[in-house]
């Protein structure tokens, strides 16, 4: 495959966003008040998370990305912003007094690097402010190639449905992350890309390959989609296209934390398909960019000097 210019290309990703932090430290007794370790905290990390990791792995693979979200006005918020600029990402986040940002702090012995606790902040946004931010959504898609709409649940894509039809009319591939066991609302879409758990959900529980793939042709059929990627952990990917079926081997090495795992597949997948490769060779720079970054601690990326060389 011929190496691609990732940096010609643009991208927007819009869904929800967290800030991950992680608090390190020792451990070297239990609590005489319960059977815990105690954690003596001895340093603090701050990454991008949800749908701010997937910008993250865009831009690390030289594309111009632009996030569009929903934080809170609070010191979170601003510190998202602050990491997101300093990895040469776009931010236009709208702010929501009503709400606090999204974060996942993760509690990590310093000697194992095992994550003893994780503790979640978060609460859904208003509509009015979702409503407002489909005028910016509307007025990016003239300056993008490429949509990854990232959904987390957490309610900052409660107008996917109508995303995707702007989107679409605006003739933009579009690239969906999807979330519950509705996946009518993602109807239009180019590419959705969920995980074996994920796809259960939607389509039950399948026998045999056979009958996987019966399934999920049903419904990419049903949701007039060009393709649908399934990623399957140790297995690979299966990409699932008109009439097609094909399979990607794992290029992992060592798994070591699989967190974000799904967010490069699809900032990886995007990025190439906006430089202009084929979704064959967009897929499997996919699954080498997955490979690479569950060998990394915590949410991660795999940058173009990784993948390319």
């Amino acid at each position: 495959m011929k190496k691609p210019d990732t940096t010609s290309a643009r991208v927007l990703v819009v869904g929800d966003v967290m800030l991950d932090r992680y608090w390190i430290g020792d451990v070297s007794r239990i609590s005489p008040e319960a059977p815990v370790p105690v954690v003596l905290v001895g340093g603090e990390e701050q990454r991008l998370g949800g749908a701010a990791n997937v910008a993250w792995n865009c831009a690390a693979l030289g594309a111009r990305t632009r996030l569009l979200s929903v934080v809170g006005a609070d010191e979170e918020g601003r510190l998202l912003e602050n990491l997101l600029r300093k990895e040469g990402i776009e931010p236009r986040l709208h702010r929501d007094r009503s709400i606090k940002t999204t974060q996942k702090l993760r509690v990590i012995a310093r000697q194992q690097r095992q994550q003893l606790l994780r503790v979640d902040f978060e609460v859904l946004p208003s509509r009015e402010v979702l409503a407002s931010k489909l005028a910016d959504f509307k007025a990016a898609l003239g300056e993008c190639d490429i949509v990854i709409l990232s959904d987390y649940g957490k309610g900052g894509l409660t107008h996917v449905a109508k995303m995707i039809a702007m989107a679409r009319r605006a003739a933009k591939t579009v690239l969906v992350d999807p979330k519950g066991d509705d996946y009518s609302r993602y109807e239009g879409a180019t590419i959705v890309t969920p995980n074996q758990k994920e796809l259960r959900e939607v389509i039950g529980t399948w026998k045999d390959e056979r009958d996987l793939e019966r399934r999920a042709q049903a419904l990419r059929r049903r949701l007039r989609l060009q393709a649908l990627l399934l990623t399957r952990g140790e297995k690979g990917m299966t990409l699932f296209s008109d009439g097609k079926r094909m399979n990607f081997k794992t290029h992992a090495r060592e798994v070591y934390d699989v967190s974000g795992a799904g967010d490069t597949v699809i900032a990886a997948l995007g990025v190439m398909l906006a430089a202009g490769a084929s979704l064959t060779d967009a897929v499997r720079t996919a699954n080498r960019a997955a490979g690479i970054v569950v060998g990394k601690f915590g949410t991660a990326v795999a940058t173009r000097k990784e993948l390319f060389g």
